[in-house]
């Protein structure tokens, strides 16, 4: 989980945490993440009044948004 995502930056790779994601997500997107789960900071999103979400490229080139509980740094 990422605590604090302001310190993220462009580029940065990061991983998906797929136990936090898999109740949400269509199955064709979890497999997906089972077979390469890192993934490339590209952005910000608002989703609500308090939070925001991370805007992220996936090895298949797809972009999609998570909540920073839905990911970790990847080292």
């Amino acid at each position: 989980m990422i605590k604090d995502s302001s310190k993220l930056k462009k580029g940065q790779l990061l991983k998906i945490e797929i136990n936090e994601v898999k109740d949400r997500l269509p199955k064709n997107i979890i497999d997906i993440i089972r077979q390469d789960s890192k993934v490339e900071l590209v952005g910000y999103k608002m989703v609500d009044g308090n939070q925001f979400g991370l805007v992220v490229k996936m090895n298949n080139g797809e972009v999609n948004w998570f909540f920073a509980n839905e990911l970790s740094e990847f080292l």
